[in-house]
């Protein structure tokens, strides 16, 4: 259990930021939330005139980066980017040295993009209906690829397992960049990845898009069907990021960097980017933020227990 950090000076909002800040990304280098690390952290370190620096801390499922931030001094000076990873993980991984609302504060969410079904161009599915055919015929014998147990890739995958009816095995790598690179050079079958990150290589016929898993079509993909129009009624799954800091961080710090982060998603350059890569901009107050976690955190637990459930 994580107790709060002394600290030899108050942290006070009026002088804040004097010095650099950092940013833990607890993920590998180039996925969505780097990236937006990256982005976010250029565009605040013109607004409070500090350098924002991203540090990739990957490993067990995010768990290791997020602990970093929850022992480290409450003080706004390191910051977490996080995703639906860190809220599935509290039901999916129980022996956690941390939990996620008890040691660390909501700052703001950032984005959220809509993922995509591809499978190896070898592979005879040509939609996602041949797909869930296929996997029927074949319990257990077809297997797909995430950036790692929890991930909201993984999840995805046991969400659409569940309501699919189907048996395919789960193969974990360390990044999104490794199970990308599964999938594309034929080691797995099948992955959901984010648009983004993923709509190059369709472009490239790299790999076959199946499904995207918004309520619509996503702009980027808009020819590909929402797996609920290819089959799977009610199916929906996204990625989104956010931002928190240890907890006990002082108030007006926590309000003073949800000002800037809103300001940040509203920028109309921000918006038309992130919207040509399939992302949109969430913009809530650090109350709001936290019963969205809240909600999330028993939305996964439900999938977990479904997941539980089918490996016993």
């Amino acid at each position: 259990m994580l107790g709060l950090p002394a600290l030899s000076f108050p942290a006070r909002a009026d002088d804040y930021p004097n010095r650099p800040i950092k940013i833990i990304v607890p993920f590998g280098a180039g996925g969505p939330a780097d990236v937006a690390a990256r982005l976010l952290g250029n565009v605040l370190q013109q607004s409070f005139g500090q350098p924002f620096v991203v540090e990739n801390r990957s490993g067990a499922g995010g768990i290791i980066g997020t602990l970093e931030v929850a022992k480290s001094p409450p003080d706004g000076y390191t910051l977490l980017m996080m995703s639906n990873t860190q809220t599935a993980n509290e039901s999916l991984v129980p022996q956690r040295k941390y939990e996620l609302m008890r040691d660390l504060a909501p700052i703001a969410p950032v984005n959220s993009s809509d993922l995509v079904i591809v499978v190896h161009p070898s592979l005879q599915a040509k939609t996602l209906q041949e797909f869930v055919a296929l996997a029927k015929s074949q319990p257990g014998k077809l297997n797909y690829a995430s950036s790692g147990q929890g991930t909201p890739y993984h999840m995805a995958g046991e969400l659409f397992k569940s309501m699919a009816g189907i048996d395919i095995v789960h193969v974990p790598y360390r990044n999104s960049g490794e199970a990308r690179s599964g999938v594309i050079g034929g080691q797995v079958q099948m992955m959901i990845d984010a648009v983004p990150a993923m709509a190059p290589n369709i472009g490239e016929h790299q790999v076959r898009a199946l499904a995207t898993t918004g309520k619509v079509r996503s702009s980027v993909l808009p020819d590909v069907p929402t797996v609920t129009e290819a089959g799977v009624p009610g199916y929906e799954a996204t990625i989104w990021l956010g931002l928190m800091a240890p907890a006990g961080t002082p108030k007006p710090i926590i309000d003073k960097l949800n000002a800037a982060v809103g300001a940040v998603v509203k920028r109309p350059e921000i918006v038309k980017l992130w919207g040509e890569q399939g992302a949109v901009p969430m913009s809530m107050s650090p109350q709001e933020f936290d019963k969205f976690l809240r909600d999330d955190i028993v939305k996964w637990a439900d999938v977990v227990k479904r997941f539980e459930k089918q490996q016993n």
